[in-house]
């Protein structure tokens, strides 16, 4: 028998049978394939892997399995704070489990609650204002242009190129929108028009930051607003028809990568993330980098032709995709005092 390991997701689905769900429903949800190379690098590893869903009856099953430990990627069916339903599961049955805990995954899927929690650590993002209606007054600091996005949501869901409004008219159909067709209110951002990078961090006390991924905007399709927005993510770059828009290492003087990493792991702890994160960054027109977003839930996407941020930065490190799933299970492990109970050290990790 192998070390007992569940491994909760929540499977991506098409949304075409359901008119009343957005689009871009299920773009945060994994793969089948994402699922199956996370569970195939695990029982490398020396696991015994039992895939869940994290739908409805996940409790029960999680119950009934019992496992040493869970490694959790599931970003949670419904409500504002759907990403912290199986952490608090398993908190509630004991069970260990990878990755941050409920409080650090809702907090970081608002992303008003993060730049206000950012903001008292003195750690830079963008200035911001939350539209609850179309109507609401404009905060009259907020300068034009401006980046519209639903509040809590991630993978890049409701941020299309119209997204960047330049103006009042266009901001207010932008914001109705979002609370339309996402039901909840929409955030407007200050637009920093500088570099975009996304920095990936393991470990607990003294995170190991990855090599830095740069967006590479201005190979965007001609005519579209420079935001890594869903059609970038989703629609334009694809396997089979690849956008050049990542470059790891991201080529940038020495102090900036510097800031970048320092920025990065001052978030994570911030933020009290765990294991594993990825944080989004821009540049002011000051020259000065911002935090944009946290992602303690990172895509971890297996084929290098997808451009998957993590795993491309940790292949930049040097790992393979086997020893970055086995490594973010070790340093769950390491955290809650369990490496002993892995007898036979076949585990892949990191030293």
């Amino acid at each position: 028998m192998g070390f007992k390991v569940g491994l909760t997701y929540n499977q991506k689905r098409h949304t075409d049978t359901d008119e009343s769900l957005p689009e871009d429903f299920y773009a945060e949800f994994d793969d089948e394939e994402t699922a199956d190379a996370i569970a195939d690098a695990l029982k490398k590893g020396g696991c015994e892997v039992t895939k869940i869903e994290a739908d409805e009856e996940a409790y029960e099953k999680l119950m009934r399995l019992r496992p040493k430990i869970v490694f959790n990627i599931a970003e949670g069916l419904h409500g504002e704070s759907r990403r912290s339903h199986i952490p608090a599961m398993l908190e509630m049955l004991r069970i260990p489990y990878s990755g941050s805990g409920p409080l650090t995954l809702a907090i970081s899927l608002d992303k008003a609650l993060t730049h206000q929690l950012l903001s008292t650590a003195d750690i830079p993002s963008p200035s911001f204002q939350v539209f609850t209606a179309a109507n609401d007054r404009m905060d009259e600091e907020l300068i034009f242009p401006l980046v519209v996005k639903p509040v809590s949501e991630g993978s890049s869901k409701g941020i299309r190129s119209s997204s960047l409004v330049r103006d009042e008219e266009d901001l207010r159909k932008q914001v109705s929108w979002v609370i339309k067709t996402y039901g909840q209110p929409a955030i407007v951002e200050e637009f920093l028009p500088g570099r975009e990078f996304t920095v990936s961090l393991i470990g607990n006390d003294n995170p190991t930051v990855l090599p830095i991924v740069e967006i590479l905007l201005e190979n965007l399709p001609s005519g579209s607003s420079p935001l890594y927005s869903y059609e970038a993510k989703w629609i334009w770059d694809t396997p089979e028809k690849p956008l050049n828009m990542f470059r790891c290492p991201a080529e940038i003087p020495l102090e900036l990568y510097g800031k970048i990493s320092n920025l990065a792991v001052r978030t994570f702890k911030v933020l009290g993330c765990q294991d594993i994160c990825r944080i989004d960054m821009r540049v002011d027109k000051d020259g000065k980098p911002r935090v944009i977003e946290a992602n303690p839930l990172p895509g971890m996407i297996p084929n290098p032709e997808a451009h998957s941020c993590l795993p491309e930065a940790a292949s930049t490190a040097g790992y393979t995709y086997d020893q970055l799933i086995c490594t973010i299970l070790w340093q769950a492990l390491k955290r809650y005092n369990l490496q002993n109970l892995f007898e036979n050290g076949s585990l892949i990790k990191l030293q």
